[in-house]
């Protein structure tokens, strides 16, 4: 009987490979595209400005990143909970979602000014696209500015060796972007260690507690946990943070 059936497994076996090898043996259809300028410009010029195209999309998420108050909504969230210990909780879509949410709130008059000045005159006609380019830059240097520390504005000025700016306006993006990103950083890493100074505290009252009461093979974790979340809920963490973060922009 056994050898019955494994017999009609390999039958069974035989039988699907020689219907695979069927299903393959019509050739696969060749796919040409061909990419040029139907007014007969130099094919080779039209490839690497659409290589540069997308490159430039690849990394544009990147760049609006670091440009927007992103960095320090989304560094602050991430030290709530990991000050709190909740591990996974909130997870990373809520935390990451609440930051864009955030991040447009705080970002609204910016994005106002940039259509105003550049992106309707563009749709119209009025501007080209390098002039719209430069008219979209000025309010976005001028959020960037407001948070960024003099000290690392100076650092990268130096490395690149050029003259100290009269006004915000004439600072490039390839300056401005880097040293808006380290301030953030800073900025978001002194606020995450003003979150962490409580739950710190009671972290170490109930280890103390319980080392005094000789259960020191009792996580000190377990026993915190709860403490920390009702200590959160009933300050209103949530509402302290994300009015700390709304504050902090002084645009």
């Amino acid at each position: 009987m056994k050898k019955k059936i494994i017999t009609a497994c390999l039958l069974l076996a035989l039988l699907s490979m020689l219907s695979m090898t069927a299903a393959f043996a019509d050739p696969i259809p060749n796919i040409d595209i061909n990419v040029g300028n139907s007014d007969g410009g130099q094919p080779s010029t039209t490839s690497l400005s659409i290589i540069l195209l997308i490159t430039v999309i690849s990394i544009a998420p990147a760049l609006l990143v670091l440009m927007t108050s992103f960095t320090r909504i989304v560094i602050v969230l991430g030290f709530i909970r990991t000050s709190l210990g909740t591990q996974q909780m909130p997870p990373n879509q809520v935390l990451v979602g609440l930051a864009l949410f955030l991040t447009l709130f705080v970002m609204s008059p910016t994005i106002s000014q940039v259509n105003q000045v550049a992106l309707q005159p563009y749709l119209k006609g009025d501007l080209t696209q390098t002039q719209a380019l430069n008219k979209a830059s000025e309010p976005i240097k001028k959020f960037m500015f407001a948070q960024t520390r003099e000290k690392d504005l100076l650092l990268f000025m130096k490395y690149t060796k050029e003259e100290k700016p009269k006004t915000y306006q004439d600072i490039p993006l390839t300056v401005m972007v880097p040293a808006f990103a380290i301030s953030e950083l800073k900025t978001a890493f002194q606020m995450g260690f003003m979150i962490f100074i409580p739950f710190l505290i009671i972290d170490m009252v109930v280890a103390s507690t319980l080392m005094a009461m000789g259960m020191m093979m009792l996580p000190p974790v377990m026993i915190s946990l709860p403490f920390k979340i009702l200590l959160f809920v009933l300050v209103d963490g949530w509402y302290l943070v994300v009015k700390s973060l709304l504050l902090s922009f002084n645009t």
